[in-house]
């Protein structure tokens, strides 16, 4: 493993790179405030975040990453446009892989542009590929904003659009809501024993837990309306895994997506949003023709991503997680402005990683 002094210098070589490129360096404290994370993410975060409080300021997340306080910063006092690049820990904790570390050094570089979002995806792919050309990784590209359309071309209601897209980064719990919404897995027994009631709350006793009774009744409105609805039908699903089921060579992959785009012409305006793409990363010189498409890549990345994602990784070592990955987050700009927006691209980058790769070539 490479010395810490030996990770920090890189780091610094690899920020001066992005300062090169026109970004502006920016510090973000270590300590974050738990309730925009948790705001974000849900009680899911704790599972990875370390946790502390204070008295005055309440409970805090050691920096899981960049990419949230710099929107914030960006949304209430940048310019437009805007490059950012930033270099130090972050924190996760590792529950089940006890040899991957639990703090490491990144290194990022987060465009902030409304005039050409396909032009700025490409250029974060571009200078980071740049960069890491010496160590001949594998790239692979993906787009959540896909699977996005998809669930929102749906014919069903939006309650169950938003369960959908609330666990799109949730592969499994996405496929167990997908078979339950079209029929294909049943209901569970007891949820259906409770909506036979006339007054599921009679003869219930004490409550007792955080939710009130009129809580409760709204919940148990909302599980009758749901069992109300319709299934969705099993073209549609066919629909929707054709989409996830594209693993391509980037131009064949959107040749694939235009013919499903034929039957599901929600995703049309994903499927011109990756043309374009491509178009700008073959301007940039990138060989689009071998670049790897995953649509299901980036579900199990941060959950803010809601476009274009990328990661580069080590063919000669699976066990190393992503020497680089990044992607499009408009949506987290538009949580975080308080009505404001912008289109916004980022990518990090581990130099520890890099340090690691470079020692065994």
């Amino acid at each position: 493993m490479p010395s810490r002094a030996a990770t920090l210098a890189r780091a610094a070589d690899l920020r001066a790179r992005f300062e090169t490129a026109g970004a502006v360096p920016v510090e973000t404290p270590i300590l974050q405030p738990a309730g925009t994370l948790l705001d974000l993410y849900g009680e899911d975060i704790r599972a990875r975040a370390y946790v502390t409080s204070d008295a005055l300021r309440g409970e805090q997340m050691l920096r899981p990453d960049f990419t949230v306080p710099v929107v914030q910063m960006h949304m209430a006092h940048g310019a437009e446009p805007a490059r950012y690049t930033y270099a130090g820990e972050v924190f996760r904790r590792q529950e089940q892989d006890p040899d991957r570390p639990n703090e490491y050094v990144q290194v990022g570089y987060e465009v902030f542009d409304r005039a050409n979002p396909a032009g700025a995806d490409a250029e974060v792919f571009a200078l980071i590929a740049d960069i890491l050309a010496p160590l001949s990784l594998r790239a692979v590209t993906g787009d959540i904003g896909l699977l996005m359309a998809a669930v929102q071309g749906l014919q069903t209601s939006d309650a169950r659009k938003a369960a959908l897209l609330r666990h799109i980064w949730r592969p499994r719990r996405f496929r167990a809501l997908l078979d339950r919404f079209s029929g294909k897995t049943p209901a569970p027994k007891t949820r259906s024993a409770l909506l036979k009631k006339k007054d599921p709350l009679a003869k219930s006793g004490p409550v007792i837990g955080l939710r009130s009774v009129p809580e409760i009744k709204a919940r148990i409105a909302a599980l009758r309306e749901d069992a109300a609805t319709a299934p969705i039908s099993s073209g549609e699903v066919e629909l929707i895994d054709a989409v996830l089921a594209v693993r391509e060579t980037s131009h064949f992959a959107l040749e694939q997506l235009r013919d499903i785009a034929v039957d599901l012409p929600a995703i049309g305006a994903a499927v011109g949003r990756m043309q374009e793409r491509l178009d700008a990363l073959d301007a940039r010189g990138i060989p689009i023709g071998q670049l790897e498409f995953d649509a299901s890549y980036g579900r199990t990345l941060m959950e803010y991503y809601d476009g274009f994602v990328f990661g580069f990784y080590a063919a000669t070592r699976p066990d190393l997680p992503a020497v680089s990955s990044g992607g499009r987050y408009d949506a987290l700009t538009r949580q975080l402005g308080q009505g404001a927006e912008i289109p916004a691209v980022g990518g990090v980058m581990r130099p520890g990683l890099i340090l690691e790769l470079e020692a065994a070539t």
